[in-house]
């Protein structure tokens, strides 16, 4: 599990905010960067179509070339608090939650095992309120048992080469491992070709995942990229047994934030 005060030893140092570290023991333990929050519906995995909470934090150990939140990472070294996320505390995002009146929450990034430390008082006091908690991560930091005690669904996204990330980076074995023992993890590859169809074989095969919680998704900024790219994954996920999810958001809004 990755937390702040491991930052010299820890092997993604080169590919993180170096202000991270110091902005970390600066503010109070429970305070969380937030990129933005918005109600919406889930438009990806397994809990696609689902009104929704999103709780987007600031943040990530990542920089996949087809991101479409570039804005929660691409000037990181040089963010500002108050201006590129608003740090708030568990309370302050607990009461928001609230008004919403809804009761599912997506925590999403960035990396939000970035921030688990001061998730968990906020995620444990809002399963309390019986609010169901899914957590959207690229599959590189392993989870406290804390934290997969009060979440619901891990939507884990793996990175392929498509990402433009080293694999050193992208693909880390204990996490990888400790997600495929994990039923209520499930495994989201973003698809864009043939290649990456083979790669998510190999990472079946090398970490254990289990095929029928794999679902593939198609890559795209536009409806019309994806309607095409989804015809295609749709026979595929029928000869290989895996899952297909849409991008919902997009077939419904466009590339655009908050929804």
């Amino acid at each position: 599990m990755y937390l702040a005060g491991e930052w010299a030893s820890d092997p993604f140092r080169h590919n993180k905010p170096r202000c991270w570290r110091r902005e970390k023991t600066q503010r109070q333990e429970n305070e969380l960067p937030i990129a933005e929050m918005f109600l919406s519906v889930q438009g990806e995995g397994i809990n696609a179509g689902t009104p929704s909470v999103f709780l987007r934090t600031y943040f990530c150990n990542l920089t996949c070339s087809w991101c479409d939140t570039k804005y929660t990472w691409l000037n990181q070294d040089a963010s500002r608090s108050g201006i590129d996320y608003q740090p708030m505390t568990a309370d302050a995002v607990y009461e928001k939650v609230m008004a919403y009146g809804c009761k599912h929450l997506v925590v999403t990034g960035g990396e939000p095992l970035m921030h688990q430390r001061a998730l968990l008082p906020l995620l444990s006091a809002l399963k309390k309120a019986g609010v169901s908690v899914e957590v959207e991560t690229n599959g590189t930091l392993e989870p406290s048992a804390e934290m997969v005690e009060v979440v619901e669904c891990f939507n884990v996204s793996p990175k392929t080469s498509n990402s433009l990330v080293d694999a050193r980076l992208r693909t880390r074995r204990g996490p990888l491992e400790a997600f495929s023992r994990n039923r209520k993890a499930w495994f989201k590859f973003v698809t864009s070709d043939s290649h990456d169809i083979d790669e998510v074989e190999e990472l079946i095969s090398a970490y254990g995942l289990p095929r029928d919680r794999v679902m593939l998704m198609p890559e795209g900024i536009d409806a019309e990229a994806l309607l095409v790219k989804s015809r295609w994954l749709v026979d595929v996920c029928k000869e290989r047994g895996y899952r297909f999810t849409p991008r919902l958001q997009i077939l419904l809004y466009g590339n655009r934030r908050g929804t």
